[in-house]
């Protein structure tokens, strides 16, 4: 009955939010709070929900406090020069600009944070996407996909989790995966070309003229893309997709990356690279958690580069609307995880998962562990996954003589499609920034997030890594 009702919860909150019948927020709390009591555990929604409180709080924390710290370094001018160098290769070809965003979004996956690393790609590339009038759920799509294959990282958390579950060295694990992976970034790279020029063809040729324009005229698509003192600005040849003036609420957003904006910092530049630099050497090492090196970041980069109390409190507020959506929805998806696993739902449907595995299968439990890593995945935390189902799983593939290191393997091909599940946090930092609605990332990413697992999995099995 659990397996059904958990099952039911999550078809349930999925269906709603694509139909968009209810925001994320509001599903995330009253479903599971519903079906809690159709359990017959309503009595105890309190404590579940302050175990999921819990657990979630230093997420929360540290999101809160990474969307400030790295707030500040874009406002600063900190990630400019990569900026420029991405805006250069892309220029205002749709093609271009999907496969840079691609790029963007891997190269930043190194720090292991799919946050930062969608605050980042988000603020570099949205003034573009919104001015050319290109699709943005293609730029959260490709975001997440090229995300998802770099959290395989060992410092990224699902090697780490499926070593620590298995006992197994992480490097023993991660290494022998690297062509597969490289595949599966390769498959990112060219559905990027393809959405790509299909947004070319529905937008038309684009091209890029240089205008001069007096200071006060700042609102550009490639700012800073040219030397100083001249902007570009985008025109569509035949019309379509030519620069017409931005909403209001967009306007803040086009001047962003405004090369004459006032809290830039060039003096305090490589300060700034330094703390960051630091910052994440610190995380990969794990010298601290990670929610206290962001506080402690934070609070470093505003007092140094904001000296004055006035201009602190600028950049915070100037960042609170991020900050409250992220963190509001991080304490909402809080709910949903403590009922799914307070009740045991969660467990009910990992055993389901595993009894109707047919017992010829048993030989080929790598692969099997391969396919069922994308719905599981995507339906429950990476902690229910590989510290409640890889271990159970693992221990039918030894029956058949199927090795613990192929099993962790295939548990990480299910990433790329994981990092757009709604139980993960990052995912509404990116889709907060780009102001695109939850379900309509869903239903655009799900398939091609799939297919990108899909080929990570048939590269593992070619390669023999699986």
């Amino acid at each position: 009955m659990l397996t059904i009702l958990g099952f039911a919860m999550i078809a349930t909150f999925l269906v709603l939010i694509m139909m968009k019948k209810m925001s994320p927020i509001a599903a995330l709390v009253l479903i599971p709070a519903l079906f809690c009591v159709f359990v017959g555990k309503g009595a105890h929604l309190g404590d579940y929900v302050i175990d999921g409180v819990t657990s979630l709080a230093p997420t929360a924390a540290m999101l809160m406090f990474a969307i400030v710290y790295f707030g500040v370094m874009i406002d600063v001018g900190l990630f400019d020069p990569i900026v420029r160098g991405i805006l250069k290769f892309a220029k205002a070809d749709p093609m271009r600009i999907v496969v840079g965003t691609a790029i963007l979004a891997a190269i930043v996956s190194l720090d292991g944070d799919g946050s930062t690393t969608f605050m980042i790609t988000v603020s570099a590339m949205y003034p573009l996407y919104k001015r050319l009038k290109m699709s943005l759920v293609v730029m959260t799509g490709v975001a997440a996909m090229a995300n998802g294959v770099m959290n395989t990282l060992p410092w990224g958390g699902p090697t780490a989790r499926a070593a620590t579950a298995l006992k197994l060295d992480a490097s023993d694990i991660f290494v022998p995966m690297i062509p597969a992976l490289a595949v599966g970034l390769l498959g990112v790279f060219v559905l990027s070309y393809f959405l790509g020029l299909k947004e070319r063809k529905r937008l038309g040729v684009l091209t890029l003229e240089e205008v001069l324009v007096e200071e006060k005229e700042t609102e550009t698509v490639l700012v800073g893309a040219g030397g100083s003192g001249d902007v570009k600005t985008a025109v569509a040849t035949g019309g379509s997709g030519s620069g017409t003036d931005a909403e209001d609420d967009d306007q803040e957003r086009f001047t962003v990356l405004d090369p004459q904006r006032a809290t830039l910092r060039p003096k305090l530049y490589w300060f700034n690279a330094l703390v960051t630099v630091t910052l994440l050497t610190s995380m990969i090492m794990e010298w601290l958690p990670i929610p206290v090196l962001f506080i402690l970041g934070a609070a470093l980069v505003l007092t140094v580069n904001f000296p004055h109390i006035p201009d602190q409190k600028a950049r915070l507020a100037a960042h609170a609307d991020n900050v409250l959506n992220v963190s509001g929805m991080v304490f909402a998806a809080a709910v949903f995880t403590g009922v799914l696993q307070g009740t045991g739902m969660v467990d009910h449907m990992a055993r389901w998962m595993v009894d109707v595995i047919p017992e010829g299968m048993g030989p080929h439990m790598a692969l099997v562990t391969g396919l069922l890593s994308l719905p599981l995945t995507y339906f429950m935390s990476n902690d229910g996954f590989y510290f409640g189902v890889l271990p159970v799983l693992a221990e039918a593939g030894a029956a058949h003589g199927v090795s613990p290191l192929e099993m962790a393997r295939a548990s990480l091909v299910g990433q790329p499609l994981h990092m757009s599940s709604p139980l993960v946090p990052a995912v509404y930092v990116l889709v907060g920034m780009a102001k695109v609605e939850f379900g309509d990332h869903t239903k655009f990413v799900v398939k091609w997030a799939a297919l990108t697992c899909l080929i990570i999995l048939g590269a593992g099995i070619l390669f023999g890594i699986i």
